[in-house]
């Protein structure tokens, strides 16, 4: 439903922008009734900001008054139907370092005007406008529309000065919501951080990090992590392992390259490749990966790999403690006492005792250390 703003209000907006012909300047420092704000949420690598000014209810009618519903002729301006400006003053802006998913569409990295319709069912719509520089709605075209996403509003405690905030913040979405008066108008932003981080990643590899060796394994460890090409991430840590001139074949490499052939499905090759890894490692390198063996559920790899590293690194921490959690995990509670008993004796720091000492207290009751 179209409404027009009343003879007072078109006058009090002809007085806020016109520029008396007697002066070419005006003072620009001066406070404001609306006080600018600005909130910013980081989303994995992705930041999203917020700039907006926060007018106050201030005993006023808020819903269907001050913010008519639907779209309006505001009585100024080139638009002749007008979306709310999400605030006062100047446009609200909308900023994203990455593309984001927005009610299931795509809004591409940028800076736009926030926008929103706001009807009397509960109901509004953001928009997301490609001219961000107007002032306001008052230059309002649809034809600039990056985006519009309808969303459903929500009932909140009174909150006097409008505020954006980010709530719900998970590794890839957030809730941006805009709260005044007693209602909420929110609406969740996604972004895919794998892919976000996999472009940046593949930008740094042709650069100055692509000439250091650590940067092609924490490449491919973090894709093989995070769902990325698996071949791509092989690609990556055989660069480490050889061919270029920083490469150096060494326990951490072998181990990611082993963990990416795992989950190819490549079983004998990924434990054959660990077997060739661990002359390479150090006591605490072979340590984490029995460990490791006992996440996965292969207790019995983990305690000969516990061994490994107890005939190879004799009388060292943490080999006996190695040696124990392999025993536990096997269900030989006297085998775990024994071992945690000689780990409290090579224990290097009472930091380390102590938790040698606690786990000790468990076994002496019969329970698991892992």
């Amino acid at each position: 439903m179209k409404k027009s703003y009343t003879a007072i209000s078109a006058m009090i907006l002809i007085a806020a922008f016109c520029i008396s012909t007697s002066s070419y300047a005006q003072l620009t420092f001066l406070p404001r009734g609306s006080q600018m704000a600005k909130v910013s949420q980081r989303i994995g690598t992705t930041d999203v900001t917020i700039v907006y000014s926060r007018p106050s209810v201030n005993d006023r009618e808020v819903w269907g008054a001050l913010v008519p519903y639907g779209m309006n002729n505001l009585g100024f301006g080139t638009a002749t139907e007008s979306p709310w400006r999400a605030g006062a003053n100047e446009n609200t802006i909308f900023k994203t370092t990455h593309d984001l998913t927005i009610g299931g569409k795509t809004l591409p990295a940028g800076k736009y005007g926030l926008h929103m319709i706001v009807n009397e069912d509960n109901s509004a719509t953001v928009i997301f406008s490609k001219n961000h520089g107007a002032w306001g709605s008052y230059f309002y075209e649809p034809g600039d529309d990056a985006l519009r996403v309808d969303v459903t509003t929500k009932e909140i405690p009174h909150v006097e000065q409008l505020t954006f905030s980010f709530d719900e913040v998970d590794a890839t979405s957030a809730v941006a919501s805009l709260n005044w008066e007693k209602k909420q108008i929110p609406f969740k932003v996604e972004t895919d951080v794998t892919e976000n981080v996999l472009a940046r990643i593949r930008q740094e590899l042709q650069t100055n990090p692509g000439f250091s060796r650590q940067s092609w394994e924490q490449a491919a460890n973090f894709a093989q992590n995070n769902g990325g090409d698996l071949d791509e991430a092989l690609g990556w840590v055989d660069a480490a392992i050889a061919g270029q001139f920083f490469s150096q074949k060494n326990f951490n490499n072998l181990s990611i390259k082993s963990q990416i052939l795992a989950k190819q499905g490549k079983t004998a090759e990924a434990e054959a490749l660990m077997q060739e890894a661990m002359p390479l490692g150090t006591v605490f390198q072979v340590h984490g990966y029995g460990r490791q063996l006992i996440g996965q559920g292969k207790t019995d790899k983990a305690l000969e790999v516990f061994k490994w590293n107890a005939k190879n690194h004799k009388g060292t921490w943490p080999v006996h403690y190695g040696l124990a959690r392999g025993y536990s995990a096997l269900g030989d509670n006297k085998s775990t006492i024994k071992h945690l008993k000689l780990a409290l004796e090579n224990a290097p720091a009472q930091v380390n005792r102590d938790r040698v000492q606690a786990n000790l207290d468990k076994a002496e009751k019969g329970e698991g250390i892992n």
